[in-house]
């Protein structure tokens, strides 16, 4: 069995003080260099690993970690994360991380800047940044890289930004992924329906046009004779806006049976096909969320997509816990499982499985 190394024994080797050790082992100052060579010197010889919780603990300061975040509704995926990610800090409590979560308008860069230019006076230990376009992220990430302030990203992996980690999905594949489901189900159709919603006519996140590439590939190669009609609903729709458009849709497009949105927001649509009873469409969808879910067990939503949103949040944070606090290291991309969820068991799915 290996023998446990003592700060005693340690200072024993160095002949130097307990304190003088304690002060190397946890980089605090007051420590003449020839001291500091003595210990380490005595650590190199004695092959000694320091218990990398212990010294965390001992250091006894404080980290804050910051997560900026799109504006949402209760009903997104955007809840999960900031979900899991306090469950993170709770898991971490005795180690005094906090989290604070800000949040800026969607597809606003002044937005964007004006909270990351706030986190940053608050010096901040990491970040965690579902990035808006590259440009302006790259003003904010620029910064963290000068301030040495590791950052992960969600949503969207940019590697040229140099964050710590990525947690998501690979969004092409999904896509692609998604029109091979899809498909099983809607192979004899001449059409199909991509519903999007959008903001001064673009979609509000990079993941979602990725998926919605990935998704158009796959269809490109295997059923290019499918005709693919898309029905854009602004994100500030009101429901008999969005009501009212879908019945519009639908009457000009009497063929159409099955649809798809790169979003979690696939239930406006099943919540209008329950209402009217129209049971001959159904459509597919991204994320665990309350209304989806109900929507697949009714019927409407043939398909869900589950990114684990929750898990993202945890282990965004749990990684910049391990790299600042721990001192690890972290693998750069970590993404997350495409899972498919039906009616028959969507009951099973645990959001919270780490």
């Amino acid at each position: 069995m290996t023998r446990t190394i003592r700060i005693k024994d340690i200072a024993e080797r160095a002949g130097v003080s307990v304190g003088t050790v304690d002060r190397v082992l946890h980089a605090r100052p007051n420590v003449s260099q020839p001291a500091r060579e003595k210990v380490e010197k005595a650590l190199k010889e004695l092959d000694y690993t320091p218990n990398a919780y212990a010294s965390a603990l001992a250091y006894n300061r404080s980290c804050t970690l910051y997560m900026l975040v799109p504006e949402h509704e209760q009903e997104a995926h955007w809840v999960e994360i900031e979900e899991g990610a306090l469950k993170a800090m709770e898991a971490r409590r005795e180690f005094h991380v906090d989290v604070r979560i800000c949040h800026y308008k969607r597809l606003n860069p002044d937005s964007f800047i004006a909270c990351y230019e706030a986190i940053l006076t608050e010096k901040p230990d990491g970040l965690v940044i579902v990035p808006t376009d590259l440009d302006t992220t790259r003003s904010l990430t620029d910064q963290l890289h000068e301030r040495n302030i590791p950052f992960v990203l969600l949503d969207s992996y940019m590697p040229d930004l140099r964050p710590l980690s990525f947690f998501g999905q690979d969004s092409f594949a999904s896509g692609y992924f998604a029109a091979k489901v899809l498909m099983m189900v809607a192979s004899g159709e001449k059409e199909i329906m991509i519903m999007k919603q959008t903001q001064n006519g673009r979609v509000t996140s990079k993941q979602q046009a990725n998926r919605e590439v990935g998704f158009r590939h796959y269809m490109a190669d295997h059923f290019p004779k499918i005709a693919i009609r898309e029905l854009n609903l602004p994100l500030s729709c009101s429901r008999k806006a969005c009501w009212q458009t879908l019945e519009d849709f639908f009457a000009q497009h009497p063929q159409i049976h099955h649809g798809i949105t790169f979003n979690s927001r696939a239930y406006i649509v099943g919540e209008y096909l329950l209402k009217k009873n129209r049971r001959n469409i159904q459509i597919m969808g991204y994320d665990m969320v309350p209304k989806n879910a109900e929507c697949l067990r009714e019927g409407s939503i043939s398909f869900i997509i589950a990114q684990h949103a929750y898990m993202q949040g945890y282990s965004s944070i749990d990684s910049l816990f391990q790299a600042i606090v721990l001192k690890k290291k972290i693998n750069s991309v970590n993404y997350m499982p495409i899972e498919l969820l039906m009616k028959e068991n969507v009951d099973f799915y645990r959001r919270t499985q780490l």
